[in-house]
């Protein structure tokens, strides 16, 4: 498997597509009597610990992948299976916290010009901290998915094994 990394303009285009999404809701629900705006408390709380799960998965993961084999023998061995799921996780929470910010951000946007009314300030304060949550989801979600790529190598094309070839007047 060749897994890469998330490229900048897909987090863009998840914060985008969020927003557009935040804004639509909120211009229904502004509409109908029944209200899809706001967060409940609990979800940012559930989405930062689910960040902590995520990261301490990855820097397992980090810290097999660059410990030497000779240094492992202490250490709980883990699979290959479980590597590939924690960099999915990790990939998943960093979208997924980019697809929120931008939702979240949609309906901050769209209650802001009736923050003197009590419901929509309430929604306005619900949603600024589930979208902290869901920037706090996307940050730690892309640092798991750089703690889970693995150490290049030392193969051929490699700068140390090239640095080598010069040294000794092969190149």
């Amino acid at each position: 498997m060749n897994a890469q990394r998330t490229r900048w303009w897909e987090y863009a285009l998840a914060i985008i597509l969020g927003l557009l999404a935040g804004i639509g809701i909120a211009v229904i629900e502004s509409h109908m009597t029944v209200s899809l705006t706001g967060a409940p408390w609990p979800v940012p709380v559930i989405m930062v610990i689910i960040a902590f799960i995520v990261l301490y998965c990855a820097w397992q993961v980090h810290r097999y992948a660059t410990t030497e084999p000779r240094k492992r023998v202490g250490m709980k061995r883990i699979d290959s299976q479980r590597a590939v799921y924690t960099l999915v996780f990790a990939k998943t929470l960093a979208i997924a916290g980019a697809l929120l910010l931008g939702w979240y951000g949609g309906e901050i946007i769209m209650t802001l010009g009736h923050l003197d009314a009590t419901y929509y300030r309430s929604i306005a304060i619900q949603c600024a901290f589930a979208a902290a949550a869901s920037l706090f989801d996307m940050i730690i979600g892309i640092v798991s998915e750089g703690l889970c790529q693995l150490p290049p190598t030392e193969g051929p094309e490699h700068p140390k094994m090239k640095e080598r070839r010069q040294q000794q007047g092969i190149a």
